[in-house]
């Protein structure tokens, strides 16, 4: 039974990822870039309910849509590509893996979307990577990184790369922390059974720049993964 509904959830979902990608993609050519933003969270979120995810999201009346925010969480699933915009109102970006650009369709629609892809095991390539999000947010764009670099293995937090708080002295914007707790649950890394659950989104107030410029980057790191522990219930 399980593996029944699994197999009905996934082909719904690829189905209707399908329509969403085909429409996106038109609409990044013929619409503003707000329009498409809009209409991409609209999509997402009936993508997470034909999936069978229940989302909850609490905190959003800490975002000033007037601010650029280094948006920072947790990564827990494959499925966070679909629940963060759902839940984080805005118009941003991401700082994505180098290989999610060769995933078919998906690596298409993030390429158009201006995601910045940033490659893990080489280093000069991976602070060009930081260099272009660091212009970005100095030109008002928002930026979504989630610190731990891949998905998580145990369901609990992973250690934080340094790199997202080099970006986010030199940047000089706030960061936006928030924390997704359930959707390891509903999909782990690997599996293929999809567990139809409530999934929250914990969105916490935003840090100043003004709060955290003097920090070193390791000590920076170890504050916000802290304040996102806290969010995630892991503290």
């Amino acid at each position: 039974m399980k593996s029944l509904r699994s197999i009905l959830l996934w082909t719904a979902g690829t189905l209707f990822f399908g329509f969403t990608f085909l429409v996106l993609s038109v609409g990044l050519f013929v619409m503003s870039r707000e329009r498409v933003f809009a209409l991409a969270r609209r999509f997402f979120a009936l993508q997470t309910r034909i999936m069978g995810i229940r989302l909850q999201v609490t905190g959003r009346e800490h975002i000033d849509p007037a601010r650029t925010y280094l948006i920072m969480g947790n990564h827990q699933s494959l499925f966070d590509l679909f629940v963060i915009p759902s839940a984080l109102p805005g118009i941003y970006t991401a700082v994505e893996a180098a290989y999610h650009f060769s995933i078919p369709l998906w690596g298409s629609l993030i390429t158009r979307w201006g995601c910045i892809p940033i490659h893990r095991r080489n280093l000069e390539k991976a602070k060009e990577s930081l260099t272009i999000a660091r212009k970005r947010l100095g030109g008002g764009l928002s930026i979504i990184i989630l610190p731990e670099g891949h998905r998580t293995r145990t369901g609990r937090m992973g250690e934080f790369k340094k790199g997202p708080f080099h970006l986010a002295r030199q940047a000089g914007a706030d960061i936006l922390p928030f924390a997704i707790r359930g959707l390891f649950d509903y999909n782990a890394k690997g599996a293929f059974h999809l567990n139809p659950k409530p999934v929250s989104v914990a969105i916490g107030r935003p840090l100043p720049y003004e709060t955290f410029y003097g920090m070193t980057p390791e000590d920076l790191r170890d504050h916000v993964r802290g304040v996102i522990a806290e969010l995630a219930g892991e503290a």
